[in-house]
Order: C-alpha cells, then sequence, then structure tokens
C-alpha cells in the first residue's frame, strides 16, 4: 500500500513575482529579530487554495479531475501583491504576509469553485472565510510577546504598496514533502483557467 501525499490546491507565482517577494524578505530580516521568524524559502511561496493534508495515493486522480472540473469556467484574471499583514492580529503575530489586490473577486469565484468540487471527496470546507495572502515567514515557536508584537508593528507601520502583479491562468495540486531544510512543494497536476462553461 502506498503511502499518502500530502496535498493542498494553490496558485502558483511567476518567478519575477517570487524575485520581488524574496527582495522583501530581505529588506524585512534586517527590521526583525533573528530568532524572531522562520522565513519561507521565496521559491516555495504561493496562494493556497485549499489545504487537503494527507491523502491517499488512489484518491489524486479523483482530485485532479475535482480540478479540472472547478477551473474550467473561469478565465484568466489577473492579481496584485500589495501591502503588509500578520495573522491572527498585531499583539499576537504569528503569520507575517503580504496580501492579494486586483480582481479579488475572481479569485473568490474560483476558490469558491474549488471547494464545490474538493469538499464532497470528503475534505471538509474550512470555517474561516478564505482570504488571499502570500505567507512570508512564521512566528518561531518560542518567539517572546514582544517580538510578536514587534513584528505586528512592522507590519502596521510598512507602507508597502503595490510590489507585483500577475495573471493567474491555472490552479496546481501541489505536494508538500517535510524535508530538514523546510518544506519542498512540488506539481503533482494543473488544471488550466479556460473561461469554458
Amino acid at each position: 500500500m502506498s503511502k499518502p501525499l500530502r496535498l493542498f490546491i494553490a496558485l502558483e507565482l511567476p518567478a519575477r513575482v517570487l524575485g520581488a517577494l524574496e527582495t522583501l524578505q530581505g529588506d524585512l530580516r534586517t527590521q526583525v529579530p533573528e530568532r524572531a521568524a522562520r522565513w519561507v524559502r521565496p521559491a516555495g511561496i504561493h496562494l493556497t487554495l485549499k489545504f487537503l493534508g494527507d491523502v491517499p495515493a488512489g484518491q489524486v486522480d479523483a482530485i485532479t479531475a475535482g480540478i479540472r472540473e472547478a477551473a474550467k469556467p473561469h478565465a484568466p484574471f489577473a492579481l496584485q501583491a500589495e501591502g503588509l499583514g500578520v495573522f491572527p492580529n498585531p499583539r499576537r503575530a504569528r503569520v507575517l504576509w503580504v496580501g492579494v489586490g486586483g480582481e479579488v473577486e475572481a479569485l473568490r469565484d474560483l476558490h469558491a469553485s474549488v471547494e464545490g468540487q474538493i469538499v464532497p471527496l470528503g475534505y471538509p470546507a474550512e470555517e474561516r472565510a478564505f482570504r488571499g495572502h502570500l505567507t512570508l515567514a512564521r512566528v518561531a515557536r518560542n518567539a517572546s510577546r514582544t517580538e510578536q508584537e514587534a513584528l505586528g508593528e512592522l507590519a502596521a507601520r510598512c507602507d508597502l504598496g503595490l510590489l507585483a502583479s500577475w495573471q493567474v491562468d491555472s490552479v496546481s495540486l501541489m505536494r508538500s514533502q517535510l524535508k530538514p531544510g523546510g518544506a519542498v512543494y512540488t506539481r503533482v497536476a494543473e488544471a488550466a483557467l479556460t473561461g469554458q462553461e
């Protein structure tokens, strides 16, 4: 019996957007205590639509078919990386992220279509409202309350503006493999946004 695969559904980013995010990470690193945050490798930054977790290998084809069905009616659309924020709130920062602007209604519609296809396969809908974002760093488990607040303050005072824009023309099923140096992501399948019912 093959081992389950740790999978998620996401929008991959073009190299120039990843480059802009990497430059931003470099700038922000100088303003954050070194031990306070674990920075996401730039090549691994993506816009998650749905995290699936451990998936039996035999279910990959059904998920791929669901993603293709979800993507089909949607035409390509434009997004922007803009603004800096933290989850869950500035006083208890756990995740530092760049926000997503542009055609966010199209993004929400695509997310809803993905949920509509994947939830019936046994992957429950997220209880929180979907909020597209690009994770730059996660606060270290041993970070002090002061360091968490400092990260929240950094996000609040940083006037990032528009960092980069890109065209979304496909959805990817991604595999996450946890390695000693951090997670490694590989594309398992891709579904084009064709705008055809």
